[in-house]
C-alpha cells in the first residue's frame, strides 16, 4: 500500500515539482497540501498560480488546501515534503517533527545542525541514521531530515566519485538558473543580458555542506569532511540548470583518464527516483550544457565534461537540474530512502 503523504508549501514552484514528482511515483500518495493562510480552505487550482511543464493532475487539483500546522494535516500522513521559505521552515519544521510527523525538507534551515542528517542517497545514505541520535536528544517521534543546497548537491557526488584519490582542495564557480531563486527572485531586467557575480549566502552552503556530505558517521556523531572548499556563485539567464567549473587537488595522482573512468563507475542508489548512471560523463569539451543536458536521467543525473589537468591539479564542468534533482527530486530521493530504511 502506498505511503500517504503531505506537502508544505505546495503553491511554490518547489511544491510544484513535487507534485509533478509524486502524483505518478509508485510508493507515495498525495494526501495533504498546505501553503500560507491566504491559501488555506482553497482548492490546490484556486490557490496554486501553476507554472510547472506539465497540467495540474486532475486528482490534485481539487484537494483543498491547509495551513501549515500540525493540527491542519491528518494523523495517518506519513510522511510531509517540506519546500518552505527556509525562514518559516525554522518555525514550524520542528512543530511537526515533535507532533510525530517525519519531514524531508529542501528548506535551508538546520541543514548544518549537528543532530540532522543531511543526505544524498548516493553519497552518504549512512548519514540518515543520524534520526536515531536526533530523536533521542530531541525527544521526537518524528524526524527531519535534510537534502543539500541545489549547486551543493550538483558537484558534491563528483566529489565522492575522486574521493578515492584524496581530496584535498576544492575550487568551485558556479553559473547558477534563475529558477534557484523562484519565480520573483530575479527580474527581468536584472539578468537579462548580465550576469550577477554574487547569490548570497549561497557560497557558504557549498563551502560547508560539502564537507558534512562527506563526513563519516560513527553511529554516534558526525565527523565533517577535512577537504578546503571554496566557492564563487554567478546568477546567469538560464531557466533551468546549474553549471559548476571545478578545480580539484588530490593527495594522490589523479589523470583526467582516472578521473572520467571513477565518475562513470561511481554507482547510483537503489532507490527508485536515483539514475543509472548517476553521473554521465562527456568527452565533446563542450558539454554539458543547461538547454541540452539538465534532463538527463528525468532531470536525477549529474553531466560531467571537460575533464583535463590544470595547473591546479584536475579541472572539469558539472551540470544538474536545479529544481528536480536539486530540490524536489532530492527531497523525493531522500523520502524513498526513509521508506527504505524503516523509517515510516
Amino acid at each position: 500500500m502506498a505511503v500517504r503523504v503531505g506537502i508544505l508549501g505546495a503553491t511554490g514552484a518547489v511544491g510544484q515539482r513535487l507534485i509533478q514528482l509524486l502524483e505518478p511515483h509508485p510508493d507515495f500518495d498525495i494526501a495533504a497540501l498546505t501553503a500560507s493562510d491566504s491559501s488555506a480552505g482553497k482548492s490546490y487550482r484556486e490557490a496554486a498560480k501553476w507554472r510547472a511543464d506539465s497540467p495540474i493532475p486532475a486528482d490534485i487539483a481539487d484537494i483543498t488546501v491547509g495551513s501549515t500546522e500540525p493540527d491542519a494535516v491528518p494523523s495517518d500522513v506519513d510522511l510531509l515534503f517540506s519546500s518552505l521559505p527556509s525562514s518559516v521552515g525554522a518555525a514550524v519544521e520542528p512543530d511537526f517533527c515533535e507532533a510525530g510527523y517525519v519531514v524531508s525538507s529542501n528548506s535551508s534551515n538546520a541543514r548544518m545542525a549537528e543532530d540532522v542528517p543531511l543526505v544524498i542517497p548516493e553519497v552518504n545514505p549512512e548519514h540518515i541514521d543520524l534520526l536515531e541520535v536526533q530523536r533521542d536528544e530531541r525527544g521526537w517521534d518524528g524526524a527531519l531530515v535534510k537534502n543539500p543546497n541545489c549547486s551543493t548537491i550538483t558537484f558534491v557526488p563528483t566529489l565522492a566519485a575522486l574521493a578515492e584519490f584524496g581530496l584535498e582542495k576544492v575550487h568551485v564557480a558556479t553559473l547558477q538558473a534563475v529558477s534557484g531563486a523562484g519565480y520573483d527572485g530575479v527580474t527581468s531586467m536584472e539578468i537579462i543580458d548580465n550576469a550577477i557575480p554574487h547569490i548570497g549566502s549561497e557560497e557558504e552552503k557549498l563551502e560547508t555542506e560539502s564537507k558534512k556530505l562527506l563526513g563519516e558517521f560513527d553511529g554516534a556523531g558526525l565527523q565533517l569532511n577535512d577537504v578546503e572548499v571554496a566557492a564563487s556563485c554567478n546568477r546567469i539567464p538560464t531557466i533551468d540548470g546549474h553549471l559548476e567549473n571545478v578545480w580539484l587537488e588530490a593527495a594522490d595522482e589523479l589523470s583526467p583518464e582516472d578521473a572520467a573512468k571513477a565518475l562513470e563507475a561511481y554507482p547510483s542508489a537503489d532507490l527508485p527516483s536515483s539514475p543509472d548512471p548517476l553521473i554521465h560523463v562527456f568527452e565533446d569539451l563542450e558539454r554539458p550544457q543547461p538547454r541540452l543536458d539538465r534532463n538527463l536521467g528525468d532531470g536525477m543525473a549529474i553531466s560531467v565534461g571537460g575533464i583535463r589537468e590544470s595547473t591546479f591539479g584536475l579541472q572539469y564542468n558539472c551540470l544538474a537540474h536545479n529544481t528536480i534533482r536539486g530540490a524536489a527530486g532530492a527531497s523525493v530521493l531522500n523520502g524513498e530512502l526513509l521508506l527504505e530504511n524503516g523509517y515510516l
